[in-house]
């Protein structure tokens, strides 16, 4: 890939290369600003690297990896599981807090509405 002024045929076995061992990201690296040009507007590459992902997948099937979800389900099941014990034990520990303060407040209203009583007794 250390060759500069590659031709679209070049930079696609470059890519086929790049894609079956699996380093994408130097392949492009490597690219010239030229070469990333003439990437981009050539419709020739882009169809060709489809057929080189297409036989990539057949010619690699045997050896792909499927990857095993249920691992994954199972640690974001006990995240939200555990977020739910979290929002319940907060929402319990506030309530009695919302208690105090509503006999709190209730206590200012009786004492606003004697001192009131009083002004219209005067």
């Amino acid at each position: 890939m250390s060759d500069t002024k590659r031709e679209i045929q070049e930079l696609l076995v470059d890519y086929a290369g790049a894609l079956r061992d699996g380093c994408i990201p130097s392949f492009l690296k490597s690219l010239t600003r030229e070469e990333g040009k003439l990437i981009a507007s050539s419709e020739q590459f882009w169809d060709a690297t489809e057929i080189v992902r297409v036989l990539n997948g057949v010619g690699f099937a045997d050896k792909a990896v499927t990857a095993d979800v249920g691992l994954f389900m199972s640690r974001v099941d006990a995240n939200i599981v555990s977020r739910l014990k979290k929002a319940r034990a907060s929402s319990q520990r506030k309530r009695p807090s919302r208690l105090t303060s509503q006999k709190r407040s209730g206590r200012s209203t009786k004492s606003a509405s004697k001192t009131e009583n009083t002004e219209k007794q005067i």
